[in-house]
């Protein structure tokens, strides 16, 4: 039976990072993430006047309260949605001048509710080419605090970004939020906040962050649930056995629901104190899920989707159209490429079984690891795929493949 070593949840070690430099004292970071995103916050960090030290196990992280060394600093947020938009909230918290810039594909992705919200806190930002996206500069000067209204419909990161901040403030926040996607990831936020010594309160759609900052920890990083996704698939599709260590009861990913849904579709699923088993049954039953607050494995289910005995709709995915690509699209149009019939709206996506089967080809993967990673799944049962771009996994995972080839030999296929 494969155990699976997966690596570091990225969203966990981008909070962490946050986390610790924002804290008093030395925070040390337990198994982090190692990939093109986190290396990038750290590097921006560094960039900002952080003592960060990297170890292979472990990264130690001197926090400033203040906000950043540097009065002055450019710094590069790569393709790393929590880096572009966390970073500049942090520096906020400084007095100096902070420019960002990021990667063409980081460039296209939205910021502006964020910014926006800022504005309203008083930060003077500014957008130097298209408004609501990077480049852009921040004359910080320490924040206030108080009342702000955000829009999360787009990105369940710009409310953990304003949480972040809260605690940084001279106030505290009150956040009003109007609508809000993938809440699972909120409740990471808070939990981690609670670990480094602030309880933050919700009361409806508003969130109250007291002021008074962070205390430095010790603090494990949870295994990846979203790239375990690809592994439980993987056991699912194949009518083999995965087991993930480290990833069970009491994980704070939302993303570990996804094998909620391979049990609706007929795999045996046992989730443990210690980790999770995934065994599939040799079926998968076609179903209608609603994905709004596990969206990023909504790939990993649409890879699979085609060897359902029935059809597969995935629904209140509009939010995927803002990833790292529009990620309902590059699903649907590299399931036909294999000769699935599948059709799509403005935020649904539904495969429907057909009677002959799926054929290689070229996956273009957008520049999207997890488009990548999905459709590597799909290649267990379908010779002959390909990918244009398979380094793109380096972004969450870069020993993906090898791992994956191994899994492979593993379940005899």
């Amino acid at each position: 039976m494969p155990v699976v070593d997966i690596p570091g949840s990225k969203s966990i070690t981008a909070r962490a990072l946050f986390l610790a430099a924002a804290a008093d004292g030395v925070t040390t970071l337990l198994r982090p993430l190692r990939s093109d995103d986190t290396e990038g916050f750290a590097e921006g960090l560094a960039r900002l006047g952080y003592r960060v030290g990297r170890t292979p196990g472990a990264w130690r992280i001197d926090g400033r309260p203040q906000g950043p060394a540097a009065t002055e600093a450019d710094v590069y947020c790569r393709d790393g949605a929590t880096t572009a938009r966390f970073l500049p909230t942090l520096a906020a918290t400084g007095h100096g001048t902070y420019r960002f810039d990021a990667s063409a594909q980081m460039r296209r992705r939205p910021l502006l509710p964020l910014t926006r919200a800022l504005r309203d806190l008083g930060v003077d930002l500014r957008h130097e080419e298209a408004e609501g996206h990077h480049p852009l500069t921040v004359e910080a000067a320490g924040v206030e605090g108080g009342e702000v209204t955000l829009d999360a419909g787009q990105s369940s990161q710009y409310l953990t970004a304003l949480l972040l901040l809260g605690p940084l403030t001279r106030k505290g926040l009150r956040i009003k939020v109007t609508d809000l996607v993938s809440v699972p990831y909120v409740e990471i936020t808070i939990a981690m906040m609670r670990a480094f010594g602030v309880e933050v309160r919700r009361e409806g759609d508003v969130f109250l962050v007291p002021p008074g900052g962070y205390r430095a920890t010790t603090y494990a990083i949870e295994p990846d649930a979203s790239t375990a996704g690809y592994f439980f698939a993987a056991a699912a599709v194949t009518g083999g056995e995965v087991t993930v260590p480290g990833l069970g009861e009491g994980a704070l990913q939302g993303d570990l629901g996804f094998v909620e849904v391979l049990r609706r579709m007929g795999a045996h699923v046992e989730i443990g104190a210690a980790g999770t088993t995934v065994r599939g049954t040799g079926e998968l039953q076609g179903l209608k899920v609603n994905m709004r607050d596990i969206s990023d494995t909504m790939p990993t289910l649409a890879a699979i989707a085609p060897f359902a005995s029935g059809p597969v709709r995935i629904e209140d995915v509009a939010n995927t159209r803002v990833k790292e690509c529009d990620r309902l699209e590059a699903c649907a149009e590299n399931l036909r490429r294999l000769g699935a019939e599948v059709a799509t709206g403005p935020d649904w996506v539904e495969i429907r079984p057909g009677a002959a089967p799926l054929s290689g080809a070229e996956i273009k993967s957008y520049g999207d690891h997890r488009i990548v990673m999905s459709f590597a799944v799909t290649g267990l049962r379908v010779p002959g795929i390909s990918f244009d771009e398979p380094g793109c996994v380096r972004k969450t995972f870069p020993g993906f493949h090898e791992a994956f080839a191994e899994l492979r030999r593993d379940i005899g296929r």
